[in-house]
């Protein structure tokens, strides 16, 4: 459709809609560009709203990537705020819109409309959900409204859900100086994530005195005369809060859709083509109300993402005017700092890849950020998953510096097809003060290379309980680390010890072999394998990923 004087019509006016409606002016001058937004605000950056309210972004209006003014000068769209689609008719290609400062109720002709209508957080059915003092955090109103409760004086909040916005509004409101307990309903911190990935983060946010409830929810509130909020938890505890934030997830905005008679799929999201167009072709769709294709398992799913959302919008403006706009499947790439700790992922974990009956392999590494004889090295936890092929699935890790890089170059491969021997391979930027001559992203490829080989087979935490009869655990480390912790029943003979030692060891017996993070114990596996042990496996990851997988294990 790019016929001189297209009537395009946008609903919604964040990352999708305004995607799209800056894409398509650039596109067509002689196009009429309007844009609804219920809000106050179109084209704001609501990823930082949890800065916002710890007043790292000290004002609301630096959140605000544009306003309607400067979009009107720069572009020519006709921005409309506080104006509620009501009805889209698509047989007369009308939206039936209400003016909310005038009430005025009035019908907005399309020749293509594009759905830009976001998601919903998910509220709990608890009673006083309603009440004054619980919100959400999607918009300025609701950040602006929970920095007010803060420099009123508010001294305790709970926040329901431990996701990448609970975590960081966690982090902003402790900053802030409340007392915060965080309750999630999983029996993990960062659901998204592996158990062990996730577990730094959870160290971290104890060490800055939250207060975590896994496996817990949010039951009931009610408000006491004082102000406060008396919140009672599903343990059957009750703690009083001044901000009460529900950050449980959000939910397909799908009403106007389903009403339009729009095909919906997983989790009532709109189904969309590969040119983002619904089941109605005059519509587009694009941002958190989709259903995308997962990139890994090719299923659909729901991604509700800002990366995805900015580039599904300007596809689509691409398709609408002839150039293409194919939008590819989703990988989920996602951060998130926390109390100093960052946290990544991208493409599958490994509990999704089991449930969807997957076939693949994984392995943990803990190498530095950057070289170690450059002052500051700090170990990350990397974890790589594969499959059977080399083809690589997805990745996480975890760790104070140089997370987003490792994940950002992991997720390109994903994207690109990529195996483990091409990660093997890569050529990446290398100084000392950046990263090692094999970076992490390498040695990550030469461990899932020995993988496929057969050079070394790993065990992990699941296998202690129970072991292979007649399995021997030997620890390989130094004297002085055995005697600070080792676990029970364990055999200790260093690695640079181990040659001279092995009439200590039973012959052609199973050997769970360990060390801290698991290069120690690679190496002695190396040599006993080729010393008449066949069934000697390393520790993936070391004690590090154990102690993260089976906490208090040793």
């Amino acid at each position: 459709m790019t016929e001189t004087g297209t009537r395009v019509v946008v609903i919604g006016g964040s990352a999708a809609g305004m995607s799209f409606a800056a894409r398509a002016r650039r596109l067509s001058e002689t196009s009429r560009i309007v844009v609804l937004e219920r809000g106050h605000h179109v084209s704001y950056a609501n990823c930082g709203l949890p800065y916002f309210v710890g007043d790292e972004i000290a004002e609301s209006g630096d959140l605000l990537v544009q306003t309607p003014e400067k979009l009107r000068a720069a572009l020519n769209l006709e921005i409309r705020v506080r104006h509620e689609v009501e009805h889209i008719d698509p047989v007369a290609r009308l939206v039936r819109v209400r003016d909310q400062v005038t009430g005025q109720v009035y019908e907005q002709p399309y020749d293509a409309l594009m759905l830009a209508t976001g998601a919903g957080s998910i509220l709990p059915p608890v009673p006083g959900i309603d009440l004054p003092g619980v919100q959400v955090l999607r918009t300025i109103p609701d950040a602006e409204a929970m920095r007010d409760r803060v420099e009123s004086g508010a001294g305790h909040a709970v926040v329901v859900g431990a996701g990448f916005i609970g975590i960081e509004a966690a982090e902003q409101l402790r900053r802030r100086g409340l007392d915060v307990t965080v309750v999630e309903l999983a029996d993990q911190v960062l659901p998204p994530l592996d158990p062990e990935m996730a577990h730094s983060v959870e160290d971290a946010m104890h060490q800055a005195g939250i207060d975590v409830r896994k496996g817990t929810s949010l039951s009931a509130i009610e408000s006491e005369t004082d102000g406060r909020l008396l919140v009672t938890l599903s343990d059957g505890t009750v703690t009083a809060a001044h901000i009460v934030l529900v950050a449980a997830g959000v939910r397909p905005d799908t009403a106007l859709a389903a009403a339009a008679g729009l095909s919906l799929g997983e989790r009532d999201a709109v189904r969309v083509d590969e040119h983002l167009r619904t089941s109605d072709p005059a519509i587009y769709a694009a941002g958190d109300s989709i259903e995308v294709i997962d990139a890994v398992t090719g299923a659909p799913v729901v991604v509700p993402l800002a990366g995805p959302a900015n580039r599904q919008g300007r596809a689509a403006a691409d398709h609408l005017f002839g150039r293409g706009g194919q939008t590819p499947p989703v990988l989920g790439t996602a951060v998130v700092r926390a109390f100093g700790i960052c946290a990544a992922t991208t493409g599958r974990s490994e509990k999704s890849l089991r449930s969807a009956g997957i076939e693949h392999h994984a392995v943990h590494l803990h190498p530095n950020q950057h070289a170690g004889y450059y002052p500051g090295a700090q170990a990350i936890h990397l974890k790589l998953l594969f499959a059977p092929n080399g083809r690589v699935l997805g990745a996480q890790a975890t760790g104070a510096e140089g997370i987003d890089k490792r994940i950002d170059v992991l997720a390109t491969a994903i994207r690109a097809g990529m195996t483990v021997d091409d990660l093997a391979e890569l050529e990446l930027a290398y100084a000392p003060p950046f990263g090692s001559a094999k970076d992490a992203v390498n040695m990550a490829g030469f461990v899932a290379q020995n993988v496929l080989a057969g050079d070394v087979s790993f065990w992990r935490g699941a296998d202690l309980e129970p072991m292979p009869i007649g399995t021997v655990l030997l620890d390989v480390r130094s004297p002085a680390e055995f005697a600070e912790g080792h676990l029970p029943q364990a055999l200790n003979i260093p690695h640079t010890e181990l040659r001279e030692n092995l009439s200590r060891i039973t012959p052609d017996i199973p050997l769970f072999v360990y060390c801290a993070s698991g290069f120690r114990s690679y190496l002695a596996t190396r040599l006993l394998r080729q010393s008449g042990w066949p069934q000697a496996r390393s520790l993936s990851g070391g004690l590090r990923t154990l102690a993260a997988e089976r906490p208090g294990s040793w």
